[in-house]
This record gives structure tokens, C-alpha cells and sequence, in this order.
């Protein structure tokens, strides 16, 4: 239509020798003005439109991939200054399912000693001066900082100044000493009463506390983990009522996480208990708002009820039982390492056999401890050779080791005057008669096993049946519930005991070695009797230099594999299942099944972006 701008201007009369003189005509001017550039628009519009006509396929397309180009790069330009400068951090917000085998009796410090489910809610409502840390040292809690005197003797515990009770009220060194002071009152009940003997609890001011001991102990420090209980709470309650207390079922203390509700099915048994955040715990809020944790009375009822999605994690799963998990991509298997070993135990009280040091040591050679970790924990443990569990706790030093042979085990056997095999291979031993008129007494090579009612145990101790007919043992298995199993530990009424010891981290194996504790309440499960390993133990506990103690335990453990009053068998991992959801754990060694939670105020779920 217009060949160019020149031919437009003519139609318009818009040439600079057309121009009015005055602006008598201005408006219309401006409105053909408006009219020109209103045409130029529409003419370059169309010139675009007519641009795929004009261009070729190959033109169109890299036209088509710039523009593209140029849009994504106007977007992603400020979304990538953002991520450049920021970066995650943990936000507030989210809950989790955990699910337990067993039932709460007790959430009290003091009275929660004998049951896993107690622990852990302790662990998650109330706090200690120390706790381990997810790399298992020890570390303050409560505590803001302490001193130890130069002879060992006194503890001088300094407190957090706002660290509050979950009711609002101050944690002062008042709690501390009422706390220590009902520990060691008898009439109480407490189990901790033993690791607070010969201690003095004196209040300095609110928030200072001296301990004052009797005698040095090196490992003091590991006692110091105690949960404190709030006095003003607990002050009124009576001897005779402290373990019928509501506040065994609805605690109050200072911990990151407070009770909110429990629940109870139609016969009364607790099923779940409810925990929110403590937004005023001294170390910060937790991230996680709440926590709910279900109890199961197997573990086979948990895992059924995991696979129907009624929780997201679980507080342990046995090896074995990983292949029944279903959704196993929801979760991060934990494998915790716990100074824990199972072993077998010889009572030679009640089984004279066992005094025989040779029916020991052929019982040693004679168990395939790898046989055992393959077939029982799927690979997920290691051999266990000594009371002091080296390999979890680091303790290097070369031991003596009872390694599977099976041709050695008989030789014992045979030395000591067992033959005779029957058609199963058991064999037997003919006592000499008393006189000429007796007729010779033949005795089976039979044993009795005592363990808990536990599948993992249960599932070991027929297999060292197995394992044991080989050499000609005839090994009789009794499993007992809990309550039963508890009574015969109690009166030691049991011949060999299939069970686990637990050590602290910074160890001290007193009450399961020294000849004090063979009975009711200490852990000498063998009831082993050694003068030298004695003196070990009482002298280990007084050397605070740890190299020097760390070589006495060396020692100590020579002599108690030499004696070979049990048959030391293997430390298993602790398998934590986790949803993958929570972020945050970082513990790779645990004191106690419990300290899994030590860190638990700085797991979290969801998160924000923040500036660098």
C-alpha cells in the first residue's frame, strides 16, 4: 500500500513544508500523528505474522529453540540467583509413627532400668546433666559445664540457667540432689541405687552442685546420664506410692519432648502415647512437632502393621526379619553399633559338669560363631571373644581366641573320659562304683540351656544344638517368658543361660565380672570367682588416666578367656528403621537402645531455603 514512510506522510499531508505555521491545528495533527504510528504497528505486526511464510522449516525451527531459549533464561534467572545465595535448612513442622515391642509401666529415671519401652520415653521426656552424643561421647546436657577436684573426689555440676521443667518451672540444683538422695533411699526401689552409693549431694546455689564420692571412680562421669526428676512434683509422693504414681504415666520434665495423651485399648493396655515439642527446651525447640509411639507385643505384630502403613518407623528389627519388611525404599535401615554381646553362661553351681574346664573348652571350639551370625543375624553382627567387646569399644591387644574345631572339642571330651556314642551320637561316661557291690552309673553328655522366649535366642540356641550333637553334646533347650526368665536370673536356678550383657561406652565391667555380684542384684551370670580379676576391676575403677584403665581391662580379659566361663558368641548391630523422611540422624554408636533419641531435637522434616 505504502511503499515507504515518505508515501505515508504525503497522505497524511504531514511534510515539513505542509506543517502549519502556527498551532492553531495542532490536535489534528497529533491525531494523524496517532493514526501513522498506529498503521506502522499494525504493518510490523503483520510483517511478523508473515515471517513462518517467509522463512524456512530449518529458520522457523532454530527461531522456535531461541525464543525458547530466551523466555527460560527471563524465568530461571532470578530462581537461580535464589539458589545460588540460599541454601536448605531445617524448618519446623512434621510427625512420625514409631513402633516398639512391649508396653510402658514406668516413665520414671529411677524405676525404668528393666524395660526398653520405659527407657526410651524417659529419654525423649526427661534429661540428664550428661548424655552420649551420636558419636558416643560424653557430653553435657543439663549441665552447662563441671570440674572435676584433682583427687578425683568431688564434682562440681554447673546448670543451664533456662533450662525449664515442662511445666514452666526452673530446673535448680534442688532436683539434682533430690533426685541422687531417692535414688539411694532403699525404700524407693530404684535400681540406680547401687551407682549412687557413697555419694554426697550438697546445693552450692540454684544452679551449682557439688557430688562429693568416698572413693575415686573413673567412670563417675557415665553415672551422670541419670535423668533428673522434678522435685516440686515428686517431693509429696511417698515411698510406698512412688511406682503408683500417675506421674509414671504422665511425666513431666524438661527433655524435648512433653506427654500430650495416651491411648488404651478395651482391656486397659497402653497402645500409644503421644508426645508434642517442648517449645521452651534449653537447647532449642525440637523441629519435629510431634512424636507418637505404638507398642506391639512382637515384633512380628509390628512388622504386620508397618506393611499396612500405621507407622513410618521402627525402634529395631531383627536381622532376620528385614526380608518380611515391605516398602523398604521408605526407609533407612540404621545399622547402630551397641557394646552388647550374647554369650553363654556356665553356672557351675548348678551343673558340677561345668567345673570341668575341659566340657568348657569343647564346648568352646565346639560353636560355629559365624555359622551362627550368617544363619541367625543374615551377616549383621560381628564375632564377640571377650568380655570387652574390643571391636565395638576400640580396645586393640592381642586375645586368645576358642575358633571353631570341631576335631578339638571331642579330644577335650575324650581327655575327660567321655565315649560310648549312641546311635545319635551322644556320648556317655561310666562312673567307677563306690564298691564292689554297686554297679557302674553311666551318665549322657546332656546339657540344659536356659534363654529367653525372644526368636532371635530361641533361634540360636537350636542351632547350638545342632552344632553341639556334632561333638556329641545332647543339648536340651528350655525358653521361658520374660517374668519366668527374670526369677531364674533372680535365684540363679539355671545350668547354662543364653543371654546378653550391655557395657557403657567408656566400660566398666564390675558388676559382671567381680565376685561381689554373683548374686541378686548384681550381673555375674557365671558367678565366675577370680582373686586377680578382682583386684583388676577394683583398681580399674580408680585409675582416671583411660590408657592406664584401657591396659588393666586388657589384662582383666586374658584372664576371664583363659578361665573360659563362657562361651563368648557375638555382638549384633542394632537395626534402627527410620523413614527416609527424617533427616538429621547422624548416630553411628549407641550406649544403650535409648540413646538412638540423643539427638532427636535436631532431626527434622521438613525444610525452607535460607540465605548463605
Amino acid at each position: 500500500m505504502f511503499k515507504d514512510n515518505n508515501q505515508l506522510d504525503d497522505f497524511f499531508g504531514l511534510k515539513p513544508g505542509n506543517l502549519p505555521a502556527d498551532g492553531k491545528n495542532r490536535s489534528v495533527d497529533r491525531r494523524k500523528e496517532s493514526i501513522k504510528e498506529t498503521i506502522l504497528n499494525k504493518i510490523s505486526i503483520a510483517k511478523i505474522r508473515l515471517l513462518p511464510k517467509v522463512l524456512s522449516p530449518k529458520e522457523r525451527y532454530l527461531t522456535l529453540v531461541f525464543l525458547l531459549i530466551f523466555v527460560g533464561s527471563l524465568i530461571s534467572l532470578p530462581l537461580t540467583i535464589f539458589y545460588h545465595y540460599t541454601k536448605v535448612a531445617p524448618d519446623y513442622g512434621g510427625s512420625f509413627v514409631e513402633g516398639i515391642v512391649g508396653e510402658p509401666h514406668y516413665i520414671n529415671p529411677l524405676l525404668s532400668q528393666n524395660n526398653d519401652v520405659d527407657r526410651d520415653l524417659v529419654s525423649l521426656i526427661y534429661s540428664g546433666l550428661m548424655k552420649y552424643n551420636d558419636e558416643g561421647k560424653l557430653v553435657p546436657d543439663l549441665a552447662k559445664s563441671y570440674e572435676i577436684s584433682s583427687d578425683g573426689l568431688n564434682y562440681t555440676i554447673y546448670l543451664k540457667e533456662n533450662a525449664k521443667w515442662q511445666d514452666g518451672t526452673l530446673v535448680t540444683a534442688d532436683d539434682v540432689v533430690f533426685t541422687v538422695q531417692t535414688a539411694q533411699n532403699p525404700d524407693y526401689g530404684s535400681l540406680q541405687r547401687i551407682n549412687w552409693q557413697g555419694v554426697d549431694a550438697e546445693v552450692v546455689d540454684n544452679h551449682t552442685v557439688i557430688l562429693k564420692l568416698k572413693n575415686k571412680y573413673a567412670q563417675f562421669l557415665n553415672n551422670l546420664t541419670l535423668n533428673i526428676l522434678p522435685r516440686h512434683i515428686w517431693q509429696d509422693v511417698k515411698p510406698v506410692n512412688f511406682a503408683l504414681s500417675d506421674f509414671n504415666l504422665k511425666p513431666i520434665g524438661s527433655g524435648p519432648y512433653k506427654f500430650k495423651k495416651l491411648k488404651k485399648n478395651s482391656t486397659s493396655r497402653i497402645k500409644s502415647y503421644e508426645l508434642e515439642s517442648n517449645k521452651s527446651f534449653y537447647d532449642g525447640r525440637p523441629y519435629i512437632n510431634k512424636i507418637e509411639l505404638k507398642f506391639y507385643d512382637s515384633e512380628d505384630e509390628m512388622l504386620n502393621e508397618y506393611n499396612k502403613n500405621s507407622m513410618e518407623n521402627m525402634a529395631f528389627v531383627s536381622a532376620n526379619n528385614l526380608k518380611k519388611v515391605k516398602f523398604k525404599k521408605r526407609l533407612n535401615i540404621e545399622e547402630l553399633k551397641l557394646p552388647r554381646y550374647f554369650g553363654i553362661f556356665f553356672n557351675q553351681n548348678e551343673a558340677k559338669i561345668l567345673s570341668d574346664k575341659n566340657i568348657r573348652l569343647a564346648l568352646s571350639y565346639g560353636t560355629d560363631k559365624k555359622d551362627l551370625i550368617n544363619k541367625i543375624l543374615d551377616g549383621k553382627g560381628v564375632e564377640t571373644n571377650s568380655p570387652i567387646i574390643g571391636d565395638v569399644l576400640g580396645i586393640t591387644g592381642d586375645i586368645k581366641t576358642y575358633d571353631y574345631n570341631v576335631d578339638k572339642a571331642k579330644k577335650f571330651l575324650a581327655d575327660s573320659g567321655w565315649g560310648n556314642p549312641d546311635d545319635k551320637g551322644i556320648l556317655s561316661k561310666t562312673e567307677k562304683a563306690k564298691s564292689k557291690k554297686d554297679t557302674p552309673a553311666s551318665e549322657k553328655l546332656t546339657l540344659h540351656l536356659t534363654t529367653p522366649t525372644w526368636s532371635e535366642l530361641a533361634n540360636v540356641a537350636n542351632l547350638l544344638k545342632e552344632q553341639w550333637a556334632k561333638i556329641g553334646v545332647e543339648l536340651i533347650v528350655e525358653t521361658l517368658p520374660t517374668q519366668n526368665l527374670q526369677r531364674a536370673i533372680k535365684e540363679r536356678s539355671y545350668q547354662m543361660l543364653l543371654f546378653g550383657e550391655i557395657l557403657n561406652i567408656d566400660p566398666d565391667p564390675f558388676s559382671l565380672w567381680h565376685s561381689s555380684q554373683k548374686r541378686d542384684p548384681g550381673l555375674n551370670l557365671a558367678l565366675y570367682n577370680n582373686k586377680s580379676v578382682d583386684d583388676l576391676l577394683e583398681k580399674a575403677r580408680q585409675t582416671l588416666n583411660p590408657l592406664e584403665r584401657m591396659k588393666q581391662y586388657q589384662d582383666l580379659q586374658k584372664l576371664i578367656i583363659e578361665d573360659a566361663p563362657v562361651v563368648f558368641l557375638y555382638n549384633p548391630l542394632y537395626l534402627y528403621a527410620q523413614t527416609h523422611n527424617i533427616k538429621g540422624f547422624n548416630n553411628k554408636i549407641i550406649s544403650m537402645p535409648s540413646d538412638r533419641f540423643s539427638n532427636v531435637e535436631k532431626w527434622y522434616i521438613n525444610t525452607k531455603r535460607i540465605f548463605r
